[in-house]
This record gives C-alpha cells, structure tokens and sequence, in this order.
C-alpha cells in the first residue's frame, strides 16, 4: 500500500473525502446494470424498492476495519451472501434511522454507538433495490454483536487496507438467459464478497484513493 493511501486511513479523514462527494452523489450512482446487458426499459419501468445499508468502520488496536455479516439461507433475498446491515425502509423514515435500526436488529449494534461519517453514492439492483449506504464509525472498540440468527449467520470484519487494495477486486461475467451480466467480486479467506456489496465498496474505495 502507498504512503498516500496509508495517511488517508484516519476516520477523520475518511469522513473528509466523503463529504467532498457529496455534491457529485447522484452523477456518481451505481448499478447491476452498469456491466450487463439486460432491457434497461424493463428497470426504468420497475418501481424500485428504497433500502439503506450501514458501511460500519472500526478503529482497533491493529487498524481500521469494515464489519460485513453473512446472510441466513433462510431469507428470501439473497441468502447466503455477504452484506452490509441494512434493508427496507418503512413509510416515511430517514434513510440514516433505517440503517441504525437495521444494524441494531440484524447484528444488535446499538445506534448510540454509531457516529455518521458520510453517505455513499446509492446502488440499484437486478433484484430491484434502490440502496442508499452510509458510512458509521463505531465508538466502542471492545464490541461485541448479537445477531439475529434468522437474519445473520455471521459477523466478521475486513481489514480498510485489504478492501482499498484494487488488486484484491475483480470484475466477472456471466451470460444468463441470453443477457450477458456483470459483477464485481472480492474474495477475503472463505468469504466471497461480490454483487451489490462489492459494487457499494468499489464506490467507497473511489472516495477514499480515487478512481483508476
């Protein structure tokens, strides 16, 4: 890792580099249908479903780090993978509050607990979420989670300087249907983190150390 993405890797100034994407959030929005051919009129038609997601960081003794959970395979959508806390929004709530209180019911996070670093550009899938992340600092080191094992199987945590390395990202393809679709992908140890989760942390590493 250079000096330079070494020295951005304080909390404060991740905070700092979000917040100077701020004005360019809706240019920068991401989707599943950035890399694939699929009847783009068929997603401009579908009433899309607003979720938000927590990207929560943690600051220990031996660095900065991304907390990730795995899936249940009981859920309907997307058992199995890896995701960020988050989900639906109900009624008129605030995105931040939605993503606090999925936190809180997924891996027991406590929102007290949580400080507002940044939003991040939203993300749209094939499966027909709009995602709005949010970045969160996690004030307690020593935290220990309680998830929800109907939703969760697993809490764990990414090193930050494992998820800025671009080498540890790669970009698939698959042909389905006769559509052809595109993913991001990073595996880490027996995790495959890929799909809307890998996308939303492409655009989280743009922020941070920029763009190739």
């Amino acid at each position: 890792m250079s000096s330079l993405q070494k020295s951005i890797m304080e909390i404060a100034d991740i905070r700092s580099l979000l917040l100077k994407q701020a004005v360019a959030r809706s240019s920068n929005s991401s989707s599943d249908w950035d890399f694939s051919q699929v009847n783009k009129l068929k997603r401009r038609n579908e009433r899309m479903v607003l979720a938000a997601v927590l990207l929560p960081i943690i600051d220990k003794e031996e660095g900065i780090s991304i907390i990730l959970t795995k899936r249940s395979n009981k859920l309907k959508h997307h058992p199995g993978q890896i995701a960020f806390p988050g989900g639906k929004m109900k009624g008129k709530e605030a995105p931040w509050l939605c993503a606090l209180r999925e936190a809180q019911e997924e891996i027991g996070l406590d929102p007290r607990l949580v400080r507002n670093i940044g939003e991040m550009p939203r993300h749209q899938t094939i499966t027909g979420f709009d995602i709005i992340p949010f970045v969160g600092e996690v004030l307690e080191r020593d935290i220990k989670f309680s998830p929800d094992t109907n939703e969760v199987t697993e809490v764990f945590e990414v090193p930050l300087d494992f998820i800025l390395n671009r080498e540890n990202m790669s970009l698939h393809t698959l042909d389905e249907n006769e559509n052809r679709l595109g993913y991001y992908a990073i595996p880490y140890g027996p995790y495959y983190i890929w799909g809307a989760t890998a996308r939303i942390i492409k655009s989280f590493s743009e922020a941070i150390i920029g763009k190739l």
